[in-house]
């Protein structure tokens, strides 16, 4: 913490070697004092539960917030230095100025989060009783964390224990990098960070630090490019316990329906071009559109988008679920996985959700190809295909569909954590945060990866469900219909309908972003 900033949360100190002294310098209360009843005396009190420095299980440290019994005075005395005009209210404007006063310095948009997570009557601005609420929630969040880093238990933080977690994380730093933000920290010059000093640095900062990089670089509940094979995000402890992790579900939900349906034109295109397109029967985008306007109009453009829409829902709930199952059964006792781990856990989460709702992924592709008239809904679809073709065709292309999970979520997961890694190591100088368009490249470029590489996949698993669609040719396996088509078409004959599939992309995962944050604010979703 800069020297100004550290004298006035602690000459206090001065009350223990000089009792009944007011560390304040004045007698009878200080100008602007948002209580001017404070008095010269030094008034002793018992540290209680949830005050700054207390921890069950360790001798309370003198002061609440740094080293004395006063904390209320000294919480007025940084209240009056930051309320530049004394008008009994701090905005950001208050907190720039202050802030700068006190050798700190913040971001205009790290000053406005911390006015927007602490201002309860929502008038732009802290009084006294809002900014002392807002200091004691983000100590709590602070001391989440440090405990989280703290993995020898010892109430200390070294450069290894840095190391190691943001290696939990993906991320991955030298020891020379770990050293520098602990020397950012480190006052007493031991290379060491003890609560005290963790909580002195960061009690004016919006963020808790390490954890930001979960939060700003959440990747499979914010983009949706139609395929729900990504690994799923984590959460930390502190959104499981305030339940923020379903309302980031929610809001990933949302998003995909809004974004699916935006783009399903393209996603239609793109099943019949992988069915019907052949080299005697090339099907090429304007073509096919036009095709599909002339067999039944402009409606028909979103066949198969309702049931593409409905098991969003579903699907997100029981692979979160499993997820975190899966964690505990492959014995991670950490907050947050290994990038191996993330996979193998992610694509057997992906896997048991992907069995569940599968007759929906054979409902949406025999939609998508029917014709006028063929289905009066959903329901009648599926009474349609038990009736004539029984269970079993409600898992045609089961296998495919499985195979696919690994090189698309392996790859995705992979290209994702690269570019964020790289994103960090080169830029991330005082914020993880990445700003919009860093998170819209990195998941558009890692999307498209994964997507490339399970194409043949996902091709096959289509031509599989609509087999009993087709009047010609006899119903193949996965193995047979690998070869038809390399031998019929040629390897280009596995990326049929690539182009409008890539189309997609770049709208679908824009689209699920911007709706995503709005759903955000709707649901009261905290960013810290």
């Amino acid at each position: 913490m800069p020297p100004l900033l550290d004298d006035v949360f602690c000459q206090c100190r001065s009350a223990e070697t000089h009792p009944g002294v007011d560390p304040g310098g004045g007698g009878g209360g200080h100008a602007g004092d948002p209580s001017s009843a404070s008095t010269s005396k030094s008034v002793t009190r018992q540290p209680v539960s949830g005050d700054w420095g207390s921890d069950p299980g360790q001798s309370a440290h003198p002061c609440d917030i740094c080293g004395g019994p006063e904390q209320e005075h000294r919480l007025k005395v940084l209240f009056q230095v930051l309320d530049v005009n004394g008008d009994g209210g701090i905005c950001v404007n208050d907190l720039t100025i202050g802030l700068k006063k006190l050798g700190v310095h913040r971001t205009e948009h790290e000053l406005m989060k911390i006015v927007k997570a602490g201002d309860k009557d929502l008038d732009g601005q802290l009084d006294f009783e809002e900014f002392v609420h807002y200091l004691r929630d983000h100590e709590k969040k602070l001391r989440l964390v440090f405990k989280s880093l703290d993995k020898k238990n010892d109430g200390r933080i070294d450069s290894q224990e840095i190391m190691q977690s943001l290696r939990d994380l993906g991320v991955n730093i030298s020891e020379e990098q770990a050293e520098k933000i602990l020397k950012s920290m480190d006052k007493n010059g031991t290379m060491t960070i003890d609560w005290n000093e963790w909580r002195d640095y960061h009690l004016l900062h919006p963020a808790g630090n390490i954890p930001e990089i979960i939060l700003y670089w959440k990747h499979s509940t914010i983009f949706d490019v139609g395929e729900s094979l990504l690994v799923p995000d984590e959460f930390t402890v502190e959104e499981k316990k305030t339940g923020m992790w379903w309302r980031h579900l929610v809001a990933g939900a949302g998003a995909g329906a809004v974004s699916r349906t935006c783009t399903a034109p393209l996603d239609r295109l793109k099943v019949l071009m992988q069915v019907h397109a052949f080299k005697s029967n090339s099907m090429h985008i304007a073509g096919g559109f036009s095709q599909m306007i002339q067999e039944g109009g402009m409606r028909s453009l979103w066949r198969g988008n309702g049931i593409n829409v409905i098991k969003i829902a579903p699907e997100s709930a029981i692979k979160f679920m499993a997820y975190e199952q899966i964690k505990r059964i492959i014995g991670s006792n950490q907050e947050t996985l290994g990038m191996a781990e993330r996979l193998v856990a992610g694509s057997l989460a992906g896997a048991i959700a992907q069995s569940s709702i599968y007759p929906m992924e054979v409902l949406k592709t025999r939609l998508a190809l029917r014709k006028t008239g063929q289905y009066s809904g959903i329901l009648d679809c599926a009474k349609h295909i038990f009736q004539k073709e029984g269970v079993a065709a409600f898992y045609k292309g089961y296998i495919p569909n499985m195979l696919g999970i690994i090189p698309y979520a392996g790859i995705d997961l992979a290209v994702y954590e690269t570019l964020k890694n790289s994103w960090l190591q080169r830029y991330a100088t005082d914020s993880a945060d990445p700003g919009v368009f860093v998170l819209l490249a990195c998941g558009t470029t890692s999307s498209t990866c994964g997507q490339l590489s399970s194409y043949p996949l996902a091709l096959v698993r289509t031509r599989m469900q609509a087999q009993a669609t087709l009047e010609e040719g006899p119903q193949m396996s996965m193995t047979g219909l690998f070869k038809h088509i390399i031998r019929t078409e040629g390897p280009m004959g596995l990326y049929r309908g690539l182009a409008p599939n890539f189309m997609k992309v770049i709208p679908s995962v824009s689209i699920s972003y911007v709706v995503y944050e709005y759903l955000k604010i709707t649901l009261g979703v905290q960013s810290k």
